[in-house]
């Protein structure tokens, strides 16, 4: 009954993107959970803020000590109006309003042995030695569960003690072996048979099952686990099998007539009802007991599990490293002075003089890790915190849940390559003086040096979601763009719901509804007062670049990503690629998240999974002249029909929109580029059905006739290449052009889905009459064709495709680690190039010519052009007419541009127009990097 009420009381909604991961009962427990937390600096302030929005039943707080300036580095909760209050008074009210399910209390006094009783989960942070080890043996004495974390800082740990027999009911966090089954036989023995496609799914003799979906047989569902037996597949099941594939005459072997692990036996079946289909059978992952050590004897043995040798030495010097720290405190009454280098070496000679560890007799330790430690202890960072807490909070959430296997026992995490591999640029004490302010914890760490570069940065973060509002906070605590010529930028055009609240902590109920941007950006602020944080409700993609234009992302330094698509990744990508910025990118899958760092120049760009990638755009000249997969001709396709029938669409509602309530608040540029477009699309808008019938029919001709009519004149069927291969050859195969036969119907087909969409898009009735459309069509062909190219003419360019811009400016950039080189992407001659590289022209004063660039081409970079092209307009072909070449080569870039697109170049606007080129001698594969045409 109990459990039924409580499964009641659990909002569903608000934990909706958790409860899948962790299920009912789990959560069932957690919302019933007592926790007490002590110490409530940046640490503790992470692991209370994760436990209140997981939803745990209530979080005790402890930590009557005063809140200091060091504080505010990486306490979120906490604020300069909070200096000399008690720092878990002062958290408490913020905490209380992240879940009001939860309930957060204040103890005030002393923790004693009766308090830990009242408790499943105790969490120590931040503490002394002296501290963890009286509470840990306690704890461990009556069966409570501990958690010990600590960060000093580019360095943490995190220990668990969950007690001497801990089961842990669902030890993985992978998803069960779930197949589908396709028939349960009511005889004896019982036989369950899986689906075909399941049959690489193994089980074995004995394992544990539930089933679930069943239809007719429903004694089945829910029914507690019960063990299997495989089936090694007997004559009576080949026969069987036979019989429901209908081959009655099938004479199997018997053994190994079909695949191993399709048939299990399940218990007796016969009282059941009789099966009729549907249902999967899930395997249970099984239970699996843990036993912990208390802290006093785990700090002599650690048990330390790492993917080589190289990681458990630094783990156990790290240990030692921390033992050092307490011991320094202990003697001296205080913790080590920032890049003190007296500090420093007593701190080694205590870490020497400890001796070495069970079982780690023979590792030596290494004094100079230890000395880094020592010298950078001094500081409390945001970003440590924030992993550390998360840890130490999922700990809480395993021990509570009994889901997923807890540590075993210390984990260790260091930064330390953060911090610049030559001693020369290394902080000194002076830089490293405390100043009263809220960065002291970083400064304490980086230098005041380092703060203020900080303070300039200028950083555009899209996404505000759930690791979008970590984000905001780490740039808050840390002082990221908080400096007069410093901005935060951030992109969502999201508003927040409901389920949001569990997981994104800087929305509150009264939110829902608002934008996330605008609200983030407000909450940030709240956090940082000297940060101006600006909100775009727009969305940032290919059909608002008239928005995020060249002058928004020339001031930008870096992008982060906190996106939930590749396809939005894969933009952004190409953003910074275009801008040469760096970008971070990061995400989260169930119980499972990544973070990445792509730098112009020492990286390779973002490529995403394997399987997000082949999904990719391809380069365009590939997809619109030379498409040589299946893949390539699919993606033809979308870009097609994106082309024709969304984005036309799209810009006009945009405008409709714009035109129905105001545009004052729309500048002079943007009118303009919006109008240029709206009259692109609507230069031939049609009227009448047989109009959308001649737009599909010249929309045919021009892609299947004329287009490669054009190509074929650059590339006739006998050129070869400069070693005298052909250069139709291989995947590149030369196009033939076809003429329109009405008789086919592939041809046919075409225009009655194309004419549908057209009319539909415009707002004008369709027609599915067949006959009725031949009709037509042979009328249609009997008079003038239409004039393609006034129906096709584009007035305007999109801005610049998936490609790659002008280094505007050297970035000077403090990487962690060795640098991970880029790829070369391409060779011609003596050229080599990668993702971020770019052929760069001035367009000077005077403008340079087509035929001055060109020139300029050859001589500087020995590339002599045979096809040049902006968006994909054709501005320059060497097969052209010599009436032709002489009217283009004369004019400037730009006049050649507006003559093809249409489209008046702005540099207010667009301060580079990007070119691509195809050059005599070059190899099927080769694409050259673009050809960045400077107009400022």
């Amino acid at each position: 009954m109990a459990v039924k009420e409580s499964s009641q009381r659990l909002d569903r909604e608000l934990y909706s993107r958790q409860l899948p991961v962790l299920g009912l009962p789990a959560m069932q427990r957690i919302q019933e959970a007592k926790v007490l937390l002590s110490g409530l600096q940046g640490l503790g302030a992470e692991v209370a803020k994760n436990l209140v929005l997981m939803g745990v039943g209530s979080l005790t707080l402890h930590d009557p000590q005063p809140t200091c300036w060091s504080d505010l580095a990486a306490q979120f909760l906490l604020s300069e109006k909070d200096l000399g209050k008690s720092r878990a008074e002062a958290s408490q009210k913020h905490l209380a309003q992240l879940n009001e399910a939860v309930q957060v209390f204040v103890h005030a006094s002393d923790i004693t042995e009766d308090l830990l009783l009242k408790f499943q989960v105790v969490v120590l942070t931040s503490s002394k030695l002296e501290d963890q080890l009286t509470m840990g043996a306690l704890c461990h004495k009556h069966g409570v569960c501990f958690i010990m974390a600590d960060t000093r800082g580019l360095v943490g740990q995190v220990f668990s003690d969950f007690g001497d027999e801990f089961v842990v009911n669902d030890p993985t966090e992978t998803e069960p072996l779930s197949p589908d089954i396709q028939h349960i036989t009511q005889c004896s023995p019982d036989i369950l048979t899986l689906r075909e496609e399941d049959k690489e799914l193994s089980f074995c003799d004995g394992d544990l099952v539930t089933f679930s979906g069943i239809e007719d047989m429903v004694e089945l569902n829910g029914c507690p686990s019960q063990p299997i037996h495989v089936q090694r597949c007997s004559k009576v099941e080949d026969k069987y099998y036979a019989r429901q594939n209908g081959t009655e005459n099938y004479s199997g072997s018997g053994v190994g007539s079909f695949p191993e692990d399709r048939s299990l036996e399940v218990e007796d079946t016969s009282t059941f009802s009789p099966y009729l289909c549907g249902g999967t059978v899930t395997k249970d992952k099984g239970s699996e007991t843990v036993r912990h050590k208390p802290l006093d004897r785990a700090l002599l043995e650690p048990c330390v599990v790492a993917s080589n040798a190289c990681e458990v030495r630094r783990a156990l010097c790290l240990h030692q490293a921390f033992r050092a720290l307490h011991e320094f405190q202990h003697l001296y009454g205080r913790p080590l002075q920032p890049w003190d280098p007296v500090d420093a070496e007593i701190m080694v000679t205590l870490a020497r003089n400890l001796g070495p560890l069970k079982e780690a007799e023979e590792e030596p330790l290494d004094e100079a890790l230890v000395r880094m430690v020592a010298l950078s202890s001094a500081g409390v960072l945001s970003p440590m915190a924030a992993i550390l807490g998360a840890v130490a909070a999922q700990e809480v959430v395993k021990a509570i849940s009994k889901k997923f296997m807890p540590l075993d026992q210390w984990l260790y995490f260091d930064a330390l390559d953060c911090l610049p591999e030559d001693e020369k640029f290394l902080p000194n004490p002076e830089d490293c003086a405390l100043k009263d302010w809220r960065y002291d914890g970083q400064i304490a760490v980086f230098g005041a040096g380092f703060q203020e570069t900080l303070s300039c940065q200028r950083y555009l973060l899209v996404g505000a979601g759930a690791i979008g509002c970590e984000l905001l906070k780490g740039f808050a605590l840390m002082g990221l763009g908080a400096g007069t010529s410093g901005s935060v930028t951030v992109v969502d055009m999201d508003h927040i719901e409901y389920s949001n609240l569990s997981r994104q902590f800087l929305f509150r109920p009264w939110d829902i509804g608002k934008s996330k941007a605008e609200v983030a950006a407000a909450a940030t602020q709240d956090l940082n007062p000297d940060l101006e944080v600006t909100a775009y409700t727009r969305i940032l993609d290919h059909t608002t670049e008239d928005i995020y234009a060249d002058n928004f992302f020339s001031h930008v330094d870096g992008v982060v990503a906190a996106v939930d698509t590749f396809k939005a990744r894969y933009y952004l990508s190409a953003r910074c690629i275009h801008y040469l910025k760096p970008l971070l990118e990061a995400g989260t899958l169930g119980t499972k998240g990544s973070a990445s760092v792509f730098v112009p120049h020492v990286t390779e760009v973002y490529k995403g999974p394997v399987e997000a990638s082949e999904g990719a755009p391809a380069p365009v000249c590939t997809l619109r002249y030379f498409p040589g997969t299946y893949e390539h001709t699919l993606q033809w396709a979308q870009n097609e029909f994106e082309e024709l029938f969304r984005l036309p669409a799209e810009t006009i509602n945009r405008y409709q929109h714009r035109a129905a309530t105001s545009l004052e608040d729309v500048s002079g540029l943007q009118m303009l580029t919006s109008l240029q477009l709206l009259l692109g699309v609507l230069r031939v808008r049609p009227q009448t059905w047989q109009d959308c019938v001649e737009w599909a029919l010249g929309h045919w001709r021009l892609r299947f006739c004329d287009d490669i009519i054009r190509l074929l004149r650059l590339f006739p069927p006998y050129k070869v290449h400069e070693d005298g291969a052909p250069f139709w050859s291989g995947p590149k195969q030369c196009p033939q052009p076809l003429e329109f036969d009405i008789s086919q119907d592939m041809h046919f087909l075409y225009i009655l889905a194309a004419a549908n969409l057209y009319a539909q898009m415009h707002g004008l009735p369709g027609s599915l009459d067949q006959p009725a459309l031949r009709v037509l069509l042979k009328l249609l062909l009997q008079t003038d064709p239409p004039h393609v190219a006034s129906i096709f003419h584009r007035e305007t360019a999109k801005s610049d495709p998936e490609q790659l811009k002008e280094l505007q400016e050297s970035l000077e950039v403090w990487t962690k680690g060795p640098a991970l080189k880029p790829l070369v992407f391409g060779k011609f001659h003596h050229l080599q190039w990668t993702h971020w590289d770019r052929l760069k022209v001035h367009a000077g004063h005077p403008e340079m010519t087509l035929e001055s660039l060109l020139a300029h081409l050859q001589e500087h970079h020995g590339l002599k052009v045979t096809m040049l092209l902006y968006d994909n307009a054709l501005l320059y072909s060497a097969q052209d007419s010599a009436e032709c070449q002489a009217q283009r080569l004369p004019l400037r870039v730009t006049e050649l541009v507006q003559q093809v697109t249409g489209w008046v170049p702005e540099p207010e606007r667009q301060r580079v127009l990007v070119l691509e080129l195809s050059c005599e001698g070059e190899e099927d594969d080769t694409a050259f990097p673009p050809l960045h045409y400077e107009l400022l």
